[in-house]
């Protein structure tokens, strides 16, 4: 028997602000393994999913196998466009949902979890964030301040949380992500430069599979996560159609669920996966492979450029 065990390990994942999405699936299988879970959440996102757990509004989602409830042990704020809070404009530090967080930056989200748990207080990071705020443009029509910040917070954030949680990971830590088909092939429909920040975190997963390897002994891997019907994913305007297509069209015709990916990451990050890394994991019910399709699901729309 070969159990996927985190017992004793710590896991952060970036990018939890509900139940719906990968972050939270991801969130809830390394708690499953054994893990004791952190958890970061967009600031303006942050009092809504406080309330949502205090007042018991999501506590299906949160039951455990044993019938216990998944609990955190730290829900932090975090706003990862910021690599230090100064880089945050006044406008944003004075907002009403950040000026009460204290440091929302990566940086200083490092500084609390050592002040938090001391010097290496953390076993495995999962970067589960992105945002594009023109994904409904096509590339065509995506300004420069568009495409850079797509790049930004979908990208970057991953290199800049790795040279700050880099230190701070025990041997043998473990670095994931979550990437999109989009990046090596053309979605159209996915749009705002999200398919060139994925590209990026895809080629930055590789280079930082050496550079933290060799420096702190890590491992850095992506899943390729098939379309997935998320409150976040719907900001992409034509995600059912995704979902039905892609359903329709892969070698295992059904829909994704979230917990495939879950279960997926807890692998990549026990000792299981020791031997992983630099790699892209697909999660999409085989869809990556397919290079032609089998059929228009009844009721989709046609995708037009």
């Amino acid at each position: 028997m070969l159990p996927i065990d985190l017992t004793g390990k710590r896991a952060l994942v970036a990018g939890v602000a509900d139940d719906n999405g990968f972050g939270w699936a991801i969130a809830k299988a390394f708690a499953e393994a054994g893990a004791s879970v952190c958890v970061a959440t967009w600031p303006p996102a942050l009092n809504i999913f406080l309330n949502l757990i205090e007042r018991g509004k999501i506590d299906e989602s949160r039951q455990m196998p044993d019938g216990s409830l998944l609990t955190f042990e730290r829900i932090y704020p975090l706003d990862a466009v910021y690599d230090a809070l100064e880089d945050a404009p006044a406008d944003v530090r004075e907002n009403k949902r950040y000026k009460e967080l204290g440091d929302f930056s990566i940086d200083g989200l490092a500084q609390r979890l050592v002040a938090d748990f001391g010097e290496q207080p953390l076993d495995i990071v999962f970067h589960s964030l992105a945002n594009g705020p023109e994904v409904k443009k096509p590339l065509l029509e995506v300004s420069r301040a568009g495409y850079l910040a797509a790049s930004s917070a979908s990208a970057y954030s991953l290199v800049s949380m790795v040279q700050r949680f880099g230190p701070l990971m025990r041997p043998g830590g473990s670095v994931c992500s979550l990437t999109y088909m989009a990046s090596e092939r053309a979605i159209p429909g996915y749009g705002g430069g999200m398919s060139s920040a994925k590209a990026q975190l895809e080629s930055d997963t590789r280079v930082l599979a050496f550079e933290a390897g060799r420096k702190w002994g890590l491992r850095v891997n992506t899943i390729s996560a098939g379309p997935y019907a998320s409150r976040a994913a719907s900001a992409i305007g034509i995600i059912q159609t995704m979902v039905k297509y892609c359903a329709a069209n892969s070698p295992l015709p059904e829909e994704l669920e979230a917990r495939e990916v879950g279960t997926t990451a807890a692998f990549l990050a026990s000792k299981l996966a020791s031997g992983i890394s630099g790699s892209t994991v697909y999660v999409d019910k085989g869809y990556h492979a397919m290079g032609m399709a089998v059929t228009m699901p009844a009721g989709t729309e046609q995708i037009s450029g």
